[in-house]
């Protein structure tokens, strides 16, 4: 007995007819009949009473009570069920009594603990939203293919590991969420969802997407959020109606190139694993107003940034930028910018705490103070991008840059030394290039630069010509060859005029004094407020000395200067 009851698909009916059971009050079934729509969520259901599937069919009971003709109790003109909302009970199944509801466009079963759906869905052909999302599905029914007015079909935080290969026949659908699931693949399908609007495939196992996505020419929001996407197919790049671009918490390694994406609005590629933000995957965005690149490893901001004059909001937060482009303060629309954690030379931490409106005044406060005499080159336009040019001109007149860095050149040329004429530099990078030896022009900067970084070249020693720079304040040699410094220590020291060298990730001669050359050397940087030493086989001082801070290391040098 209790087996044929378990499987009577009239059990429900029975037992809360008997029990006269609240959780489905009369009240609102026959409510449900005039309005067609039926809300039962919250109601602690385990299952669906049977007189709920038969709700158009059944005679209702109050029909045999009441021969009033009257209009309110007119109960044979009822309106078929189109909206049945059953979410947020304890359903483990629906009965396959479902199609006996044939006139539903709207069917809500999120948040229950369904592990499976009945294959009679295929027959609900008026349906066009279905929303079984915050259950248990491990797979989806063939059947439900066969939905072709299906708009809307939410599926998100179940237990799905693939999709059937015909889930393109869904050919109506405009959302579907697949989020939160275990899919490590999309089927090939996909790409006859012409009509689709919004796509969420976030929280999957996906390492790659299909390059026929493409052929989704109505697909405006695409979200790919915490996956293990390492590129995006170029294909993607001719999504023409591409408003909102999620691809957060993947391992891209750089943006893609999207061209034709000109009404891009949002575009967000944090905690990543970018290391480069080129001119090409910006200069085509100039719809974008949400810029999200937080939580990756980008060393430098492309003056093409400025372009994006649309921007609202630009976060680039827990990066590698040492120098912003001083032309971001004339994004005139930019309402938020995110700047903390990164390790910022030109900008005071005190002025990155005090907003962004405050940031983009002094942004623009350095351009205004920037002058161009007549007889220097015209400055780069608009329709040139600074990259594109072997000099950046721009740079020097209006950021007082002088740039010609990641070259791999074993020479700075000539004219990038004439470009400056009689502009003010006070930065130079000559970084990630193949010098073997400090340039010798750099004297003709004496009098401006302040700023100079030789990090990542084949440097061997430091030459006297740095003695000449008499406002140098921040000297990066990292990741050189072998520096050891030729000339008196004291005459160099001597020659700044304020005391906050930086000298970061020094690789210094091991002499054969063994150890006593780095203390000669740093010995008279003892007025410098910061000096960092990480990263460096130093044999002396201690390890444990070294993680005391630039107090304890310079009070230790002191203490060994030959008296």
């Amino acid at each position: 007995p209790s087996r044929a009851r378990a499987g009577d698909s009239r059990a429900g009916f029975r037992r809360a007819a008997d029990e006269q059971s609240p959780a489905v009050p009369q009240g609102l079934i026959r409510a449900a009949r005039k309005s067609g729509q039926l809300n039962l969520a919250g109601r602690g259901l385990g299952e669906v009473p049977q007189h709920v599937w038969r709700i158009n069919l059944d005679t209702p009971e109050e029909a045999h009570q009441n021969l009033s003709f009257g209009a309110a109790d007119r109960w044979w003109e009822q309106t078929d069920l189109t909206k049945l909302i059953l979410a947020s009970n304890q359903l483990q199944c629906l009965s396959e009594d479902i199609r006996l509801l044939p006139a539903l466009t709207v069917l809500d079963v999120h948040d229950n603990q369904l592990t499976s759906l009945p294959s009679a869905l295929g027959q609900l052909e008026n349906l066009q939203k279905l929303d079984v999302s915050h259950n248990k599905l491990k797979s989806i029914p063939e059947e439900l293919l066969q939905l072709s007015h299906l708009k809307s079909l939410l599926l998100q935080h179940n237990e799905l590991s693939h999709l059937p290969d015909g889930f393109g026949q869904l050919v109506s659908l405009e959302e579907l969420d697949l989020s939160n699931n275990h899919l490590t693949d999309i089927p090939t399908g996909f790409a006859l969802l012409i009509n689709l609007v919004r796509l969420n495939l976030a929280c999957n196992q996906l390492k790659n997407l299909p390059a026929d996505i493409s052929a989704m020419k109505s697909l405006r929001q695409l979200d790919c959020t915490k996956n293990y996407l390492e590129t995006v197919p170029s294909e993607l790049a001719t999504m023409a109606s591409l408003e909102q671009l999620y691809l957060r918490k993947n391992k891209l390694r750089s943006l893609p190139e999207l061209p034709s994406c000109k009404l891009l609005k949002e575009l967000h590629a944090g905690e990543n694993q970018i290391e480069i933000l080129n001119a090409e995957n910006l200069k085509h965005l100039n719809s974008l107003s949400v810029l999200e690149l937080r939580d990756n490893k980008i060393k430098s901001v492309p003056e093409e940034i400025t372009l994006l004059q649309k921007l609202e909001r630009l976060d680039l937060a827990n990066n590698d930028i040492s120098r912003l482009p001083y032309t971001l303060g004339n994004l005139s629309q930019l309402k938020f910018l995110a700047l903390e954690g990164n390790p910022l030379r030109t900008i005071r931490r005190d002025l990155l705490q005090k907003g962004t409106q405050e940031l983009l005044k002094y942004l623009r406060s350095r351009i205004q103070d920037d002058t161009t005499s007549p007889s220097e080159e015209p400055p780069v336009t608009a329709m040139t991008l600074p990259s594109e040019s072997r000099i950046n001109t721009h740079a020097i007149t209006t950021l007082k840059l002088l740039e010609y860095s990641e070259k791999q050149a074993a020479v700075i040329p000539d004219d990038v030394f004439d470009a400056v004429r009689s502009n003010p530099v006070t930065s130079v990078n000559f970084s990630k290039n193949q010098l073997p030896a400090v340039p010798p022009r750099i004297v003709e900067l004496k009098d401006s630069v302040c700023d100079v970084n030789f990090g990542f070249n084949k440097i061997s020693s430091v030459s006297l010509e740095l003695c000449t720079l008499h406002k140098l304040t921040h000297l990066d040699i990292r990741f050189v060859m072998s520096v050891g410094l030729p000339f008196p220590v004291t005459r160099f020291h001597a020659s700044l005029n304020q005391p906050s060298v930086a000298v970061e990730y020094l690789h210094l001669e091991d002499v054969s004094n063994g150890g006593e050359a780095c203390v000669q050397i740093t010995a008279h940087l003892c007025l410098s407020r910061t000096l960092l030493l990480e990263g460096n086989p130093f044999r002396t001082p201690r390890a444990a000395i070294l993680a005391k801070g630039t107090a304890a290391v310079l009070e230790y040098l002191r203490s060994r200067i030959p008296t």
